[in-house]
C-alpha cells in the first residue's frame, strides 16, 4: 500500500469512527460516545495538519476543527462531572449531569457535525484528483518538514524558562499528536515520545485544575473544593517543570540524529 493509500484509509477508517460515535451520541447511553468521538476528530486534524494549506485539505480540516470547538463545552463539563463524583461530590456532580443528555442531542444533530459528514464524503474525490495531478509526490516531505517546524518550535519554548505555560502546554500536545499520526516520519525515538507523553499528562492536569478554579468564581457550589484543586493545579505544574529538561535533552538529541 502507498503512503497516499494508507493515508486515505485511515481518514476513511476515522469517518467510519464518527459514525458509530454518532449513533451511540443519540442513545444518549454511552459515557465515552462524546470523547471517542473527539478522539476521532482530533487525529483527522492531526493528520491533516501537515497539509492544510493545500485546496484539497482546507475546507475538511476547518470543518473538523469547528466540530472540535464546538464539542469543547459538553466535554468540558464531562470531565468535571467525573472528577467531582470521583472527590465525593454527589450534589455538585447530580446538578450539571441533566444538560449532559439534551448536549448529546443537540450535537448528534447539529449542523456543525453534518457539515463535517458533508466535507469527508467530498474529500476522497479531491485528494485522489491531486494525487493524479502530481500535487502530492512530495507529501513525505511535506509533512517532515511540518513534524521538524513544530518540535523546533518546541524546543525553543522549553529553552525559555519565561515561555508561557499554556501556549507550551498547546505546542506539546501538538507535537505529541503529530508525532502520533506520523510514526514514522517523526525524528523522534521512543525516550522522546515518553516524555513527551508524559509533560502532556502534568501540564494537562494543572491546566485542568487552574481551569477548575477558575470555574469556581462563577459557580459558587465549587467554592469549597477550589483550594483543593488549586493545590492540585500547583503540583502538577512543579511535576511537569521538573520534566522538562529531560524532554528537552532527549529532542534535541533526535533532532541533531536526524540530520546526521
Amino acid at each position: 500500500m502507498s503512503f497516499v493509500d494508507d493515508f486515505v484509509a485511515q481518514i476513511i477508517s476515522l469517518e467510519v469512527s464518527l459514525y458509530h460515535s454518532r449513533a451511540r451520541l443519540l442513545a444518549t447511553s454511552d459515557s465515552e460516545a462524546l470523547h471517542d468521538l473527539r478522539i476521532a476528530v482530533r487525529k483527522i486534524r492531526s493528520l491533516l495538519r501537515p497539509l492544510r494549506n493545500m485546496p484539497e485539505v482546507g475546507a475538511l480540516n476547518q470543518a473538523a476543527a469547528e466540530v472540535g470547538k464546538a464539542t469543547t463545552p459538553t466535554r468540558d463539563l464531562e470531565v468535571i462531572i467525573h472528577e467531582l463524583q470521583k472527590m465525593g461530590y454527589p450534589r455538585q456532580a447530580m446538578s450539571r449531569t441533566g444538560t449532559l443528555k439534551v448536549n448529546y442531542q443537540k450535537i448528534a444533530g447539529s449542523s456543525t457535525l453534518d457539515k463535517l459528514f458533508g466535507e469527508l464524503d467530498r474529500w476522497t474525490d479531491l485528494f485522489r484528483a491531486a494525487e493524479r495531478a502530481g500535487d502530492l509526490a512530495d507529501i513525505k516531505r511535506q509533512i517532515q518538514k511540518a513534524l521538524k517546524k513544530r518540535i523546533n518550535q518546541l524546543v525553543t519554548g522549553l529553552r525559555d524558562k519565561d515561555f508561557d505555560r499554556h501556549e507550551l502546554r498547546i505546542i506539546v500536545k501538538n507535537a505529541r499528536y503529530l508525532t502520533d499520526a506520523f510514526p514514522t516520519l517523526s525524528p523522534l525515538g521512543a525516550k522522546s515520545k515518553a516524555q513527551l507523553k508524559s509533560v502532556q499528562a502534568s501540564l494537562g492536569s494543572w491546566h485542568d485544575h487552574h481551569q477548575w478554579c477558575l470555574r469556581a468564581e462563577s459557580e459558587s457550589d465549587l467554592l469549597e473544593i477550589a483550594p483543593q484543586w488549586q493545590i492540585a493545579s500547583e503540583k502538577a505544574l512543579a511535576d511537569a517543570e521538573r520534566k522538562l529538561a529531560t524532554l528537552l535533552d532527549h529532542l534535541e538529541r533526535d533532532l541533531a540524529n536526524s540530520k546526521a
